[in-house]
């Protein structure tokens, strides 16, 4: 559970530069205020078998303030452990991005992170103009439409993956840990993925990740998204020490679009 943020890191996308005066104007088919996505997080290993680790959950609102007087809508995501692992591992992560209707960048994000012993709270504020971001101890500088890892799920949405060729690679760009770090993510074809939801048509990718203890492979996992306006993470799959680390869509509601890449929803 402590890398529940990294999976959901794996649909990160960079954005693209814009005037002093002018910001850019995303096209959003795949979202909409009113949207909920819950996901399982597991382990999968030979020795255990699949166990749920935790639950988490990712909501879209209307947000309740603006950003010079630009509107915003709240996304919002906890994560919380289940089950035996509450014994000896207690997870409850909690974000909140502020992201810009119009140019899907964040204005502030939150992050308030309880992970066994570990504690982490964060508050970035961005400026999109400027190309800043003040955290609680600084003021740095960071490429244009630099994203927090929640509002880069969501700005990765509304790309139009029918214009992808398998290889392609994209650029990734993201601030956490008070550090922007540049990554990049391979479009590697299509697949039927068949999860306890239902059966999909997905979209596949290899994203680039941070290495280090646990993720020692520079492309440790593959994710699958909807091929549909929707683009839903369905599934996230690494590779890590002790087996298989995943994340699966379990429900979803308040949907902008017919989900029209469900084959066939289990009963």
């Amino acid at each position: 559970m402590k890398y529940l943020s990294v999976i959901f890191l794996l649909s990160l996308l960079s954005g693209l530069a814009f005037s002093q005066d002018e910001f850019r104007k995303v096209d959003n088919e795949a979202f909409q205020d009113g949207e909920k996505l819950t996901f399982r997080f597991y382990y999968d290993a030979w020795l255990t078998g699949k166990v749920t680790a935790g639950i988490g959950v990712i909501k879209v609102k209307e947000a309740d303030r603006t950003f010079n007087d630009r509107e915003a809508y709240l996304i919002e995501a906890d994560g919380k452990s289940k089950g035996m692992f509450n014994w000896f591992y207690k997870v409850h992560d909690r974000f909140e991005s502020y992201v810009d209707k119009d140019f899907i960048a964040p204005h502030y994000f939150v992050r308030r992170t309880r992970e066994g012993g570990y504690t982490k709270d964060d508050e970035y504020t961005f400026d999109q103009k400027d190309h800043t971001v003040k955290t609680r101890s600084a003021t740095m500088d960071i490429p244009p439409y630099t994203q927090d890892f929640l509002s880069a799920i969501y700005y990765a949405r509304t790309l139009n993956g029918d214009t992808l060729q398998i290889g392609d690679i994209i650029p990734i760009s993201f601030f956490l840990d008070d550090s922007v770090y540049v990554s990049s993510i391979v479009f590697e074809g299509r697949d039927t993925i068949e999860v306890e939801l239902g059966t999909f048509r997905c979209l596949r990718f290899r994203p680039g990740l941070i290495t280090g203890e646990v993720f020692s492979d520079k492309y440790p996992m593959t994710l699958w998204i909807t091929d549909d306006k929707n683009h839903l993470p369905v599934l996230a799959k690494s590779k890590i020490i002790v087996g298989n680390l995943k994340a699966e869509l379990m429900e979803y509601e308040g949907l902008k679009n017919e989900p029209v890449s469900l084959i066939e929803k289990k009963e």
